[in-house]
């Protein structure tokens, strides 16, 4: 542990002053609250910045995407830059802070399929997709699990 900086490299974890993180290094300041965008999409789109939410599911492949509860019964979808990191597979139910870039997209059939086979959906429900889907998506470079 670097004792200046109080950050420390674990098995692609970085952690500081005790808390888990993954990417660039971030902090919890001027993180706003995920519920805000739950009811204005508009105002949530090419949001820059720090959200912080619960995560309520991970690929369960390589960790290469989360999705945070925006407390109205939907998710926002969170991936990671470039492909750069992932996030452990257990951390559902946990407090996350995410910095990055907010936006609406439109989600093709086939990635919502790809998406369902990795949250481990049953062939039942990917074949249920049918149509595309406009969905809040944010693309972290930084994530803290608190």
């Amino acid at each position: 542990m670097d004792q200046m900086s109080g950050t420390e490299e674990t098995e692609d974890i970085l952690v500081v002053n005790g808390v888990g993180g993954y990417g660039v290094e971030i902090n919890g300041d001027d993180a706003k609250d995920l519920m805000v965008f739950a009811s204005d999409r508009t105002a949530a789109n090419g949001y820059t910045g720090k959200v912080k939410g619960t995560v309520t599911s991970v690929c369960q492949n390589k960790g290469c995407w989360m999705k945070l509860d925006l407390g109205n019964g939907e998710s926002m979808r969170v991936t990671f830059k470039d492909y750069g990191f992932f996030v452990p597979k257990d951390l559902e139910g946990k407090q996350v802070i995410v910095q990055g870039v907010a936006e609406v997209k439109t989600i093709s059939v086939d990635d919502q399929r790809h998406f369902a086979e990795d949250a481990g959906k049953t062939k039942e429900e990917i074949e249920s997709i049918t149509e595309p889907q406009e969905e809040l998506v944010f693309v972290a470079d930084g994530v803290i699990v608190l």
